[in-house]
Parts: structure tokens; C-alpha cells; sequence
């Protein structure tokens, strides 16, 4: 018997090259005893709408496309209140998530992977009415993810993300933020801050894998402090590359399940790349193995 794949397509994410391995793809899930339909994309927002909509109808749902789609995908399965398996062919510029999940860079192998029976519950973040796979970021390097033109990213990849995050670093303005985390308080100036639930971010921020696990309902949460002068900024370069942050006094490093942030300055985050206004109060929280995900 066909399974029912509703397969969800990005035609501009990286380098626009969804159009030149589609062929291939689909000859995976045929191969595979899958029959697709295809969806391509035309706006932002409109994965999730179409997510929303049919994903209950389908036997899974396969997203190819960078991190922002992935994220509108997860996004439609939640509203849709349904358990159907996401897979991913990333095509995107960074693809923090796949890389942190080991999926393969190769369409090809991964579609193999999204038509595979290895399912996985993950948990995912809800930042009031949207959800997040990987991260909510804010302060510096957060505007990265989502000012970086699409041009950009398409010819540089990573290196646009490094750019942005430099031109950052230059106007570092701290933000006074107090965060409420499973009962402890955390309350100073900040110039980043990320809550994630993976092992690389814009490989600005890494993990080790031996601290990340993300089936256990707590996310990562890492506060960076304002440098004062050259050596603290050399010291929160070189933590946030080596993904080792213990004993150094420019860092707090937690674990939480819940947060609730508050600041009288109106930032903006970043939920997996895509900008979010943000206001005086936000609440956080990690949805325990919330989604199947196929690996």
C-alpha cells in the first residue's frame, strides 16, 4: 500500500536549489512506495498555513527548505493537533538544526532519511503563540538570522551570519533583562542571550552534544555579559566557538524547562532565524517530545 506524503517546498531558500534536485527527490519517495504532493511555496507563512490545514490527512509531512520552513512546518503540525512525522531536506543557508540532528547535507540522502521508519519524539519551544525547533535569541548576533539579505546567504552561506554578527559585536548595546527559570531569578545586563535546544546555532554558539539532549523537556540557556574591554570580548569569542562556558565569569549557563522573561526595553528575538517583536513580558516553554520528527 502508497503512504501519503505531503511534501512542502521553498523555492528561494539557499541557493534556490530545491529546482534543480526536485527530480531526484521525488524519485526517492517513488522508489520509496510514497506518493507526494507537492507544495511550493509562495510567502512566508504560508508552510504553516498549508501544514495546518492537510497535514492530518497525510501519513507525514516533508519540508525542503531552510530552517524558517521547518519551523513554519512544525508550526502548522501543532496548530493542526496532530502526530504526523515531519522530515527535512535541508537546502537553506546555515541549517543549524540538521547539522545538529546529523541529517545529511545531500538531498538525495535525505530524502532517503524522511521516508526512513527511524521516528523520534523531540521537544520543541512555544514563544507565546509560535514555536521554535532550535533557538529564541536576542541581543547581539540575533538580528543576523533574519537582516542578512537572501542574496547574501545565498552566495556566502555561514559567512553571512559571521558578518552580521561582527557588524553586531561593533554596537553592542547590554539590555536589562530578568529572566524567571524553574524557580531561580536571573537578573543583570545582557548582550545575548539564547534559549535553544541544539548543538550548533549559526556555528556562533556551540554545544557540546554531551549537554544537549533533546528529549528531556529542559532547554539550554545561555546569558552573555557586556564586555568591558578587549579581553572580555576575546573571552566570549572564543567560549561561544569552543561551546565551553564553565568557569568563565562573562557567562550564565542553565538548564530550564519554563522561562519568563521581562525588560522594559521591547528587543527583538529570533525563533530558528525568523525575526519576532518582542514585548515587556514573554513566556517561554519547552513542549516535552511534543513532535515526531524522522531522523
Amino acid at each position: 500500500m502508497s503512504n501519503k506524503l505531503l511534501f512542502i517546498v521553498n523555492p528561494v531558500s539557499g541557493r534556490a536549489k530545491a529546482k534543480t534536485v526536485l527530480f531526484d527527490i521525488l524519485s526517492v519517495f517513488a522508489s520509496r512506495d510514497f506518493v507526494p504532493t507537492v507544495h511550493i511555496t509562495r510567502r512566508q507563512g504560508d508552510a504553516r498555513l498549508v501544514t495546518a490545514k492537510w497535514a492530518s490527512e497525510y501519513d507525514r509531512v516533508v519540508c525542503c527548505g531552510g530552517d524558517g520552513t521547518l519551523n513554519e512546518v512544525i508550526s502548522g503540525v501543532m496548530d493542526a493537533k496532530t502526530d504526523t512525522p515531519i522530515g527535512y531536506i535541508p537546502l537553506g543557508s546555515t541549517n543549524d538544526f540538521a547539522a545538529s540532528m546529523c541529517i545529511p547535507v545531500s538531498p538525495v540522502e535525505a530524502a532517503e532519511h524522511a521516508t526512513s521508519d527511524n521516528i523520534h519524539r523531540l521537544d520543541i519551544g512555544r514563544f507565546r503563540e509560535r514555536y521554535f525547533s532550535y533557538i529564541a535569541s536576542f541581543g547581539a548576533f540575533t538580528a543576523a538570522s533574519y537582516s542578512a539579505p537572501q542574496t547574501t546567504k545565498n552566495m556566502l552561506g555561514h559567512a553571512a551570519y559571521v558578518f552580521e554578527g561582527v557588524k553586531d559585536i561593533v554596537n553592542i548595546r547590554p539590555l536589562h533583562v530578568r529572566l524567571e527559570a524553574d524557580g531561580n531569578t536571573y537578573d543583570g545586563h545582557y548582550v545575548f542571550g539564547a534559549i535553544t535546544n541544539s548543538t550548533s546555532v549559526g556555528g556562533i554558539v556551540k554545544l557540546s552534544p554531551q549537554i544537549v539532549d533533546r528529549q528531556d523537556g529542559l532547554f539550554e540557556v545561555t546569558l552573555v555579559k557586556p564586555p568591558q574591554n578587549l579581553m572580555d570580548l576575546n573571552k566570549i569569542i572564543t567560549a561561544l566557538s569552543a561551546g565551553d562556558f564553565s568557569g568563565n565569569p562573562m557567562f550564565q549557563f542553565f538548564k530550564a524547562s519554563s522561562l519568563k522573561v521581562f525588560s522594559e526595553d521591547f528587543f527583538d528575538w529570533s525563533l530558528d532565524g525568523e525575526h519576532v517583536k518582542g514585548t515587556d513580558e514573554i513566556k517561554i516553554q519547552n513542549l516535552k517530545q511534543a513532535v515526531r520528527f524522522i531522523l
